[in-house]
This record gives structure tokens, sequence and C-alpha cells, in this order.
């Protein structure tokens, strides 16, 4: 029996209410204060219109924010891609001790980021560290290195460390993925001759490709609002060389005492992130009409 489409609305306007009550008053309230002059929280500001947003798109620190943030995006979504694909392949293989595998990956996913930012620091110390005995005793570099010395170290550190903690959830995902195809193809892709790298680029990579892209997504809206792992790490130094926009905004709110200005860098940011968001899903919607 064909339903009504006021009857399909009804039932989806509790959650839409939800959804407008937690997601979108936030958002006007940040609005509103972005076209204020609010110093600190719970002082009056007066209406200035647009000058925050023409302070903000004029200033060279915001760009270099926004850029920096699209690298780590990027390099993170790489990097997390990668070892959450190559360990989920290896567990979807059938192997003593796999459920255990299975069981454990999660754990570095569910440690809290304090104690995963502990534990990175001291590993990375140029005192006291094992990193740095490490690579020297096997040859890879001369004298210890300073991971958080200087901006490119500091933020592919920074890189690495957020893909260790975040690649085993994405793995998890990915693995169910791999569960789903059924093994008749793979029999049949092996009957007809297909090694390793033929079965994996005709029958696992189309089929995943699907679950890879929804991840993709995800993964980028997360990654680009990491704030926690840089801000105890290195607190976007140095010299700025990790302060992403996250960072910025906090900087700018509490640091600066400039509320309405981070009000409007959060707008920018949600604004691009909601651009991007719709692009994506009409790509794939796209991709799976095909």
């Amino acid at each position: 029996m064909p339903q009504s489409p006021a009857l399909a609305f009804a039932f989806v306007a509790p959650a839409l209410l939800f959804l407008a009550a937690i997601l979108g008053w936030p958002l006007v309230q940040a609005l509103a204060l972005s076209m204020q002059d609010v110093r600190v929280i719970g002082s009056p500001g007066a209406f200035v219109g647009t000058a925050n947003y023409e302070r903000i798109l004029a200033a060279p620190e915001f760009w270099r924010a926004a850029g920096l943030s699209v690298v780590w995006v990027v390099a993170n979504a790489v990097l997390q891609t990668a070892l959450a694909l190559s360990a989920a392949l290896v567990l979807a293989e059938k192997f003593p001790g796999v459920r255990v595998a299975r069981t454990w990956i999660i754990i570095t996913w569910i440690v809290p980021t304090v104690v995963v930012v502990v534990i990175w620091r001291w590993l990375f110390s140029t005192s006291g560290g094992i990193i740095n005995p490490l690579l020297v005793q096997s040859g890879l570099i001369e004298r210890p290195v300073g991971f958080f010395a200087t901006p490119w170290t500091a933020m592919a550190t920074l890189i690495f460390i957020n893909s260790w903690r975040w690649f085993p959830f994405i793995a998890l995902m990915i693995l169910a993925g791999l569960l789903r195809i059924p093994g008749d193809l793979y029999e049949a892709a092996r009957i007809d001759g297909a090694g390793t790298w033929s079965r994996f680029r005709y029958v696992t990579w189309p089929l995943l490709a699907p679950t890879l892209s929804v991840l993709a997504v995800i993964g980028t809206l997360l990654s680009f609002n990491v704030f926690d792992v840089i801000w105890l790490l290195t607190a976007g130094g140095p010299a700025g060389g990790s302060r992403t926009l996250p960072v910025l905004i906090y900087e700018t709110a509490f640091k600066g005492y400039r509320l309405s200005e981070a009000a409007t860098i959060s707008v920018l940011a949600t604004v691009f992130l909601m651009v991007f968001a719709v692009i994506a899903t009409r790509t794939l919607e796209k991709g799976e009409a095909r």
C-alpha cells in the first residue's frame, strides 16, 4: 500500500526536531554571536554585522590555519585508510587467533586520549624515549630527532599519532564490509585463475568501494574537528606549525578573549564542512545510481 509524503514526514518529524534542537539552535547562536562584538562569555556586545567576517577573511593566520587543516585532513585520510585497509584484509582471513586479533585491535581506539598522548609523548621524547634510539641503531638516522621541534616534524608526528588512534575503528568498519562479500565470488575467481591481486582488484575493491566512500566522508568530518590530540601534544606549535582551525578557534576565544571572532571562524568552518558533506553525499548517490 503506497504511503503519502505527509505520513512519511510525520514519522521522521520527531527526529528532525531533535536534530534541530541539538544542532540547529547552537548554530543559530554561533551565527548571532559572530555578528556581535563579544570579548568574553556573558559580556554584552554591540551588533557589528559582517565586520568580524571581513576581519577574519583578511587575516593571514586564518588562511594558514585553513591550509593546515586541509593538509591535516588529507594526510590523515590517506594514512588511516591505508592502515585500516591493510589491517582489515589481514583480519578477514582465517587463521588461529583471528577472533582475539579482531577484539584486540579495538583496544587502541578505546584507550583515553590523555593516555595515548602521554604514551606517545614519552616514546617520541629525545630524552628517555625509545623511538630515537631504535632509529639510530637501525641506521635510519644519525642523531636523535626532535619530533615536536619543527613545524614539519610536529605536523607529521601528530598525523601519525592521530592515524594510529583512529585506524582500528575504520578497520572494523572495513572488515564488516569485507565479511559481507560472498565467498562464492572469490571461489569463482580462483577457478578462473585469478591471483591474489586480481581478486582484490576485480572482486574486493569494487564491492568495498561504497563502504570506503562513506568512511572517507565520515573520516574527513571527524579529522577536521580533532582538537585534543593537537592541543595536548603541541598546543598548535611550534611557530603555529600545527595550528589548525579548531586550535585557532580555541586560542581566539579563550586566549585572545575575542569570542565573536572565534564564533565567526566556527561558522566559516561549519559552512565549509556542510558544502563538503553535500557534495560528497551527492557524489555517492550518483555512484550508487550507476
